[in-house]
């Protein structure tokens, strides 16, 4: 696996962004952005992205707390306190989070490593929820999976839910630190936005059951959800990548038929009587 570090700014401050790939295979992957829960990039994260990743992806780790962060020995309060000082700033998290898609984005396509047509976001924990702020924003997400998140509702009541693309919320249906209650709510949001979305709980699962180095009451990793989790995680991003591919294909066959009247090309007669 290839990890390539990509240093951005914001704000005055310096952070550092990973792309993570499997540098052995040729041909461009979709670009899927990752934000990583809150202890940042750091080794457990990056091992995460590496899994994601395999052989079917190009990962795009955001930094979202400054250059050498997961690096710190930090406690469970230093932690807390820093993944609130991101989520409490609206203006921050949409303002470095789109640092980071930009940065890792121009980085990755000018490695040719990624098809930009194909764009989707992950988030874990704390992460989910910074990466469901940017999909309010407007961020370009064609598909966003949430993991385990911690803070799914707007930090800002009221906020316009701007999504662009569809959304998969990944649940434990016992987790203590984001209950039922609040999942519900982003349901109700997602819905009244009219966004595609599936929300799946897990019975008996609690909080962070996609991290191996957990292992408590509230925060439990469990193997076998994460592996379902990742299966389906990637089928959801193969049946959305799919679709867009489907409907450019057509698009092309519609334009090349009202170009070329002479032209015939399977679908396109009938995308043709539907405009």
């Amino acid at each position: 696996m290839a990890e390539v570090p990509v240093p951005y700014s914001h704000g005055g401050r310096d952070f550092e962004g990973l792309i993570v790939c499997d540098d052995t295979v040729a041909m461009q992957r979709p670009a899927i952005f990752m934000q990583p829960d809150w202890k940042g990039v750091c080794k457990d994260t990056i091992d995460q992205a590496r899994t994601v990743a395999g052989q079917d992806y190009v990962v795009l780790m955001a930094d979202m707390f400054g250059k050498g962060y997961g690096e710190k020995d930090l406690s469970q309060e230093e932690l807390r306190a820093g993944m609130l000082a991101v989520h409490t700033d609206l203006q921050f998290t949409i303002g470095c989070g789109s640092a980071a898609f930009n940065a890792l984005m121009r980085t990755a396509d000018s490695l040719r490593i990624i098809d930009t047509m194909r764009r989707g976001a992950i988030g874990y924990c704390a992460g989910a929820g910074f990466a469901l702020e940017q999909a309010r924003a407007g961020a370009d997400f064609q598909a966003l999976v949430a993991f385990h998140t911690t803070n799914p509702n707007p930090v800002v009541e009221g906020t316009r839910c701007k999504f662009k693309g569809r959304v998969l919320a990944l649940h434990g249906a016992d987790d203590p630190i984001t209950p039922k209650a609040k999942m519900h709510e982003l349901e109700d949001e997602l819905t009244a936005a009219k966004v595609d979305w599936q929300l799946t709980m897990f019975g008996g699962a609690v909080h962070s059951f996609c991290d191996p180095t957990v292992n408590s009451d509230a925060v439990r990793y469990d193997d076998k959800l994460c592996k379902k989790s990742y299966k389906m995680m990637r089928e959801f991003f193969n049946e959305t990548f799919l679709t867009r591919t489907v409907s450019c294909a057509l698009l092309l066959a519609v334009t090349l038929s009202k170009a070329f009247k002479g032209f015939q090309c399977f679908g396109a007669d009938v995308m043709l009587d539907a405009l």
